[in-house]
């Protein structure tokens, strides 16, 4: 199962799984992570993800924190 890591506007999120069956998740200060309370929608592909999570965080954006970057 692949997973992808992301820094979104400061959010620390993972998506693992592949299209038609992703799971979310939260990443804590201490590593541990927690599903997250969103769903990425079948249709999603790999591709896209980044810019999903972007357009789903939009509201989270300040000028510290503004850019939406696959980490892995």
């Amino acid at each position: 199962m692949k997973e992808f890591r992301f820094n979104i506007f400061g959010n620390l999120i993972a998506v693992s799984g592949t299209p038609g069956a992703w799971r979310s998740f939260y990443f804590g200060a201490e590593g541990k992570r927690r599903p997250a309370d969103f769903i990425v929608p079948h249709d999603i592909a790999e591709h896209e993800l980044c810019e999903y999570l972007a357009d789903l965080f939009h509201e989270d954006a300040t000028p510290r924190n503004h850019s939406a970057k696959q980490l892995s």
